[in-house]
């Protein structure tokens, strides 16, 4: 039996906002006398972060990569910061461009998304060279640069990862939409092919279905009747799975 009352229990919930209010301004003005307390930089980025103020978060991340400029996880935190700023700047331009639709609206949306495929970019090679074995950030690389329209780098980017069981079939499917916006629909198809059709490998059925449709698609275009029944019948399969596995 809870000890609790139902009003209790509504305070209650506010608790953790109202302390990490007080503990906010605590550090605050105790950064500002003690500038070499890393842990309180770290936690003060945490709480900004919990708060959904990636700006200022940013903001005293930066201060404590000045004064300790190679501490790893200070740079790392710097680094989520700065894609959950652009992330949510791109978000709240995509609200104000949905509501008005306007061409400065949409100037700014496209501003906003070139921002955030650049700052994945940016952060995805950083943590890249610093260390290789991220091998799951080839994937987030990968659709950046799709994003930004760099195609042929996209590709490369995934390259590694086709030798994978675990990557592969999404690294297949981006790089056959790359393969798409270069005309090059041929090996398009084989791509997708191999991010869903592959007995080798079993792909996840969200995967499978995306790379079903842009096959589908991709064959109905090119006129290909008797290969295009037989992917429609595989998507049909593949979207049934899907819908099983999803709660």
């Amino acid at each position: 039996m809870s000890l609790v009352s139902p009003s209790e229990k509504q305070s209650d919930s506010n608790a953790p906002a109202a302390l990490n209010i007080e503990r906010r301004q605590e550090l605050e003005v105790h950064l500002r006398t003690s500038p070499t307390d890393l842990d309180g930089f770290l936690e003060l980025g945490a709480i900004y972060r919990a708060e959904d103020r990636p700006a200022e978060a940013r903001r005293i991340l930066e201060q404590a990569r000045k004064i300790f400029p190679d501490d790893m996880k200070v740079l790392w935190e710097f680094e989520e910061a700065t894609l959950a700023r652009s992330l949510q700047q791109l978000r709240e331009v995509a609200d104000l461009d949905q509501r008005l639709c306007t061409s400065e609206t949409e100037r700014e949306l496209q501003r906003s998304q070139t921002d955030w495929a650049s700052r994945r970019i940016e952060v995805c090679k950083a943590r890249l060279k610093r260390n290789p074995s991220l091998v799951h950030l080839r994937i987030v690389l990968a659709e950046a640069l799709y994003d930004a329209e760099m195609y042929e780098k996209s590709l490369n980017a995934v390259k590694p990862l086709l030798s994978s069981d675990e990557h592969s079939p999404y690294g297949y499917l981006i790089g056959g939409r790359c393969l798409l916006e270069l005309k090059r629909d041929v090996e398009a198809m084989a791509a997708f092919r191999a991010a869903s059709l592959r007995r080798s490998v079993i792909s996840p059925p969200r995967t499978k279905v995306a790379a079903l449709k842009l096959l589908c698609e991709t064959a109905e275009r090119l006129g290909v009747e008797l290969t295009q029944n037989r992917y429609r019948e595989a998507l049909q399969i593949a979207e049934q799975q899907l819908a099983a596995a999803t709660p």
